[in-house]
């Protein structure tokens, strides 16, 4: 049985009349080995507002640019540090904030500058790489290769391919639901102009993108939309108590250009609703070794846009939760918003780079050597023993 099912063009079109429950872009992976501590990444897709998730409602400039989306302690806004403050659609998490349990790293973000595609943006957080399509798998499958004692991994392909961050030479097991996520417009819209020339494909398109529609207003009952996030989350949350000890899954639902206030609620409720999912039923004993690490392809504009919404950015936020951190802070150095701090006269400017977070937690969790987290796991990646992450 091969390592894990590559997605070919005649596969796809095999199953692009599904493409409104498409498990591609929801599946959940795991990976076995031995030892008590477990990892978990969520994949925030669609581009995360962080400032939006942990507001700096102690910037004075913050709420002129987001007239529309800022909040404030006295307008539902719950307060972290007497400067950042949580959603209110995130309020559950706070009894994991005051027992430490719950970290946020604002100002992150991967190498990937400029272009501030979807596609690539996603590439480069799954890849690890320090370029755009410069690593062909992902850093988290790449990992389980360094991993000490990890000889007992096992796989077994159900349904359909991993992800890009567990793809790889190394085995992983995969599970696929019937996404009730849907597919996003851009990754439509990217499909669509990708094989434009391509008669078979754009009339396979057409029928997936009816399919979608069709399923969302209600227009057939009969389509089946699956599970919900806290279904995944659960289902993740169960495996890892058995041989599992890393799993990754996606959330969807970020990428907020209009009307963001009803959309981000949304999102950060699902967010919300697996991280606490995954404490619950791992129970006490793994929850306290485990951490979860949710992280995004890059964040959003500083100033809200015309449609009440914000547009791609640069720097962005994570998310890290479980027993294993020391949270209970806000990690990172905050680079301000006024107009001579944003970088392109737009975007939060970042100031430490996610893959950084993720090695530390690889070092932190699985003993993964410093000296393959830089050469094979996250290559031009400065990391050392020193990190500011091994804090958190």
């Amino acid at each position: 049985m091969n390592a894990q099912n590559s997605l070919s063009r005649r596969g796809f079109l095999g199953s692009a009349c599904c493409l409104a429950a498409m498990p591609l872009f929801t599946p959940v992976t795991f990976a076995a080995m031995p030892g008590e501590n477990r990892f978990v990444t969520i994949v925030l897709r669609g581009a995360m507002d962080g400032l939006d998730l942990v507001q700096p409602y102690g910037e004075t400039a913050f709420a002129g640019l987001r007239p529309d989306i800022a909040l404030s302690p006295d307008k539902g806004l719950l307060d972290l540090d007497g400067f950042f403050g949580l959603h209110p659609a995130a309020a559950d998490l706070m009894p994991l904030w005051k027992a430490r349990e719950l970290a946020f790293i604002h100002a992150v973000s991967t190498p990937y500058r400029n272009e501030r595609s979807h596609f690539d943006g996603q590439d480069m957080l799954e890849s690890g790489g320090e370029k755009v399509n410069e690593e062909k798998t992902g850093w988290l499958n790449r990992a389980l290769a360094t991993i000490p004692r990890s000889t007992a991994r096992k796989a077994i392909d159900i349904n359909t391919s991993t992800e890009l961050i567990l793809t790889g030479p190394n085995l992983v097991d995969v599970w696929a639901s019937d996404s009730n996520f849907g597919i996003v417009a851009d990754d439509m819209q990217f499909l669509k102009r990708l094989y434009a020339n391509d008669p078979v494909f754009a009339k396979a398109m057409d029928e997936a993108a009816r399919a979608d529609q069709s399923a969302k207003m209600g227009a057939d009952p009969d389509v089946k939309r699956g599970e919900s996030i806290t279904d995944i989350a659960a289902l993740a949350g169960k495996m890892l108590l058995g041989d599992y000890r890393i799993a990754s899954f996606s959330i969807n639902g970020w990428d907020t250009h209009v009307s963001q206030i009803a959309q981000f609620r949304k999102a950060a409720g699902d967010l919300t609703d697996a991280v606490l999912t995954l404490k619950t039923t791992l129970g006490p004993d793994a929850w306290k070794t485990t951490v979860v690490l949710a992280m995004t392809e890059f964040g959003r504009t500083v100033r809200q846009n015309g449609t009440g919404g914000t547009d791609h950015g640069t720097g962005g936020c994570c998310l890290l939760a479980g027993g294993a951190i020391n949270g209970g802070r806000i990690f990172g150095k905050w680079p301000g918003i006024s107009d001579a701090q944003l970088l392109d006269d737009r975007d939060l400017m970042p100031t430490a780079d996610v893959r950084e977070i993720a090695a530390a937690m690889l070092y932190r969790q699985f003993e993964v050597r410093p000296d393959d987290l830089t050469a094979k796991i996250f290559p031009g990646l400065s990391f050392d023993r020193n990190s500011q992450f091994l804090k958190v």
